[in-house]
């Protein structure tokens, strides 16, 4: 009988890779880090020394690819081309898994920022038509992610409803950001355990963890920089208790500390899953639409 495709393309505990970190990772022994992440963007026809490198990693570990440009909410067309690359590069590398952020980064040009979508049913219908047509040209299911904001451009939906509808709509799949979640949480005054338990358990992937930085006491910014918070470690753990041990990535992207205690948070994510139920084996998944 065939085998039972797994609904994850990776297990475990990852680590995002970023070249502020490249040197002192080459080092690690590959049992420390089940899986790697990188931004498509930042390596796409990177050759010489630093493709090297990159392709050094690619040979020991699984690997995904999250994402920064392709402006799933803006209203410019949407970018077939950066697509095509994204295929291309994940043929090459043999990369298991794309997501992208649902939100925008500009119109005829680039913000680096990551911008709220409207919450509203013809959001819904832009954003879910142009995750349909990447999902097309990719040949293969992709997941978004939820997005820390911080002034969002209409209510007329709950950012609960809408992320629902989107995902529903241009059946696609679900990166939870555990940080992000607990972030807005904080600036919006809901409640991040409610949100986290109305995801639809059969569309999650994967999840992130981050640092933010306490601003105010009813202030966060998502920056990526900072160790992961206790309130961050408790949605985790909570996460985990409701879904099951979902492989799970840390991520950050400057103010690296010695690679020593990144290592201690990823194996940290790692006691927790075991706390939660044993680890499945990794499985390779059938991502390929059809």
């Amino acid at each position: 009988m065939p085998q039972e495709k797994s609904q994850f393309p990776v297990s475990g505990a990852g680590l995002g890779l970023r070249r502020g970190m490249i040197d002192q990772l080459m080092a690690v022994p590959p049992s420390r880090i089940d899986f790697m992440e990188v931004a498509p963007e930042n390596w796409i026809n990177v050759g010489g020394k630093l493709g090297r490198k990159f392709r050094f990693f690619t040979e020991r570990y699984p690997f995904l690819i999250h994402g920064l440009s392709l402006s799933l909410g803006a209203p410019s067309p949407l970018n077939e081309n950066l697509l095509r690359d994204i295929r291309k590069f994940m043929d090459l590398h043999g990369i298991r898994y794309y997501s992208e952020h649902l939100s925008y980064c500009g119109d005829t040009g680039q913000l680096y920022d990551l911008m709220p979508i409207p919450f509203t049913e013809d959001a819904v219908d832009h954003v879910a038509a142009r995750i349909a047509r990447a999902q097309d040209i990719l040949g293969r299911r992709m997941a978004v992610e939820n997005v820390s904001y911080y002034a969002p451009a209409d209510t007329e939906m709950s950012e609960i409803d809408f992320t629902l509808a989107v995902l529903e709509k241009a059946d696609c799949d679900l990166l939870l950001d555990i940080n992000n979640i607990v972030v807005n949480s904080i600036n919006h005054r809901y409640d991040a355990r409610s949100f986290m338990l109305a995801m639809p358990r059969e569309r999650v992937r994967y999840f992130h963890v981050a640092g933010h930085y306490v601003e105010a006491e009813d202030l966060r910014v998502d920056t990526h920089g900072d160790a992961v918070s206790d309130p961050v470690w408790q949605l985790l753990a909570d996460a985990y208790a409701h879904f099951g041990p979902v492989p799970t990535l840390l991520e950050r992207d400057f103010n690296f500390p010695p690679i020593a205690e990144l290592l201690d948070e990823v194996e940290r994510v790692r006691q927790l899953q075991a706390a939660a139920g044993a680890r499945p084996e990794p499985r390779r998944l059938d991502a390929t639409r059809g």
